[in-house]
């Protein structure tokens, strides 16, 4: 019998399109139906032979609450404490943000006057960076009222001492700005005209070196102003300030923290808390530099902001050790305990403070010729040196592996956050497969940590909180969960 021909059938494209669609649900759902095979006879073995491994023990958290100190203000000066507990009993505020804006202002004032030198190699600024963590209405503002009072008086002093020396240079300048410019026309007009300029040149020069500056008037304290404004500030005016700011959101969510600037400005900050020398440079406007300036900063930040301040900037607010300048408070709110009290009618510690404070400011800055700070270097003492090495050790055994500072090292920034994903990624399958292990490979295919060392060392953490271990079953290694675990009692 003679074969008919065969004709293939015809499909309209979304005919070819559902087809080509079940083919890949169904190879899918092979390839799934093979790897839950797989893990299930791999279960099944070692669930029916001996389990040469120790039982399981309770899981640790992966994280932990920690309670918060008590603030040591026992350790302040005894004067300084006293300011300290006056205005606290007054304003109620948390006593962590009293204290903080008490040495915010100390900073401020003393640092244009002083280094301090920890041993022959190292020597340095007492700048403070100060940082508090609460929410709006915590009365921040009113603490740094009662502390930087001095400070601001001082500010308005200057300023007012300084008017009639503006008002000489205002119109000295408007009398050189004429000359220079008279000279700058001859010059272009004999350039065109093939003559020799190198005599006005030498004029020029001359003048430029004669240009009336403007005095260099005390400005300490500033609240809105970026970065680089700041920078500005420093190298063309008062070579010493701080920001003080209720809320922080120039520093931590302003457009000079934005994408493309945030290391550049990071690092500026970085640089004048360390009393380094800083170059600015600028495409389209005069490059200036920053030599011999203090820098202090006390800021209070709502933990909203913080956290997207962490997320915008990833990596770079630890890994370039920003943070790591700041004295942290994250104080208990005293909202909703704040009882009207009267207003005391002496404040005798507080005028102590000040009083302090304005003798500090009123002596001599010791400015270079540049207009540049030079202070003057104090040593410790051996008392006080014995307890800076003492601490300083401290804080270095426990960043050791195993040391309570371990996990806060800006090189380990990420692994606790890897390990938590990788623990849900790993709970939520195990729920869903009715299971306790899964094959590495999968994870690494499948989970959150797509990277074979992130994924490692996430694992070497969980292993080590006694949640998951990792064993090599015939020639694949295998990730087997704690079964307290999978049912909710590991404290996710």
């Amino acid at each position: 019998m003679k074969a008919e021909p065969f004709e293939a059938p015809v499909f309209s494209d979304d005919e070819a399109a559902a087809v080509l669609a079940r083919n890949a649900f169904a190879k899918r759902g092979a390839e799934i139906a093979a790897r839950r095979r797989a893990e299930g006879e791999v279960q099944n073995k070692c669930e029916s032979a001996p389990d040469d491994s120790p039982a399981w023990p309770k899981p640790q958290p992966l994280t932990v609450r920690v309670e918060p100190e008590p603030y040591p203000v026992d350790a302040l000066p005894p004067r300084i404490r006293a300011a300290v507990e006056e205005v606290q009993g007054y304003v109620q505020a948390p006593l962590p943000m009293v204290a903080s804006s008490a040495l915010a202002a100390l900073s401020v004032a003393i640092q244009a006057y002083a280094d301090v030198q920890r041993d022959s190699h190292l020597s340095g600024p007492v700048s403070l960076f100060v940082l508090i963590v609460a929410d709006s209405g915590e009365r921040k503002t009113t603490c740094d009222g009662f502390f930087m009072r001095a400070i601001r008086d001082y500010e308005r002093e200057q300023a007012e001492a300084a008017l009639p020396e503006l008002a000489r240079q205002r119109a000295e300048l408007a009398a050189w700005e004429p000359k220079a410019s008279g000279i700058k026309d001859r010059i272009r007009q004999d350039s065109k005209a093939g003559k020799p300029t190198a005599r006005l040149e030498a004029e020029l020069v001359k003048l430029e070196a004669e240009k009336p500056e403007p005095p260099r008037v005390p400005r300490l304290l500033y609240s809105d102003v970026t970065p680089e404004q700041l920078a500005w500030a420093l190298a063309h005016g008062w070579p010493a300030g701080g920001v003080v700011s209720a809320e922080a959101g120039t520093v931590f969510g302003g457009h000079g923290m934005s994408a493309d600037s945030v290391m550049r400005n990071l690092s500026m900050l970085n640089q004048l808390w360390d009393g380094c020398h800083l170059a600015v440079d600028r495409r389209t406007s005069e490059s200036f530099a920053v030599r011999g300036a203090r820098l202090s900063s006390a800021l209070q930040t709502q933990e909203t902001t913080l956290r997207a301040f962490f997320e915008k900037a990833g990596p770079l607010v630890r890994g370039s050790g920003f943070m790591a300048r700041f004295l942290v408070a994250w104080p208990q709110s005293t909202q909703g305990t704040r009882l009207f009290v009267d207003s005391p009618e002496h404040w005798p510690h507080m005028a102590g403070f000040n009083q302090r404070i304005t003798e500090i400011l009123n002596q001599a800055a010791p400015l270079n010729g540049r207009g540049g700070l030079e202070p003057q270097t104090l040593t410790l003492s051996p008392e006080a040196r014995a307890a800076w090495i003492a601490f300083h050790d401290a804080i270095e055994v426990q960043l050791a592996s195993g040391g309570e500072l371990f996990d806060v090292r800006d090189v380990a920034s990420k692994s606790a956050d890897n390990a938590a994903r990788l623990d849900g990624w790993l709970v939520g399958h195990c729920g869903r497969e009715h299971t306790l292990m899964v094959a590495k490979s999968h994870v690494l295919q499948h989970g959150p940590l797509r990277k074979a060392q992130k994924l490692d060392d996430a694992l070497k953490l969980l292993t080590g909180l006694d949640r998951v271990r990792v064993e090599r079953i015939g020639r694949a290694f295998y990730v087997k969960v704690n079964p307290a675990v999978v049912s909710g009692g590991g404290d996710a």
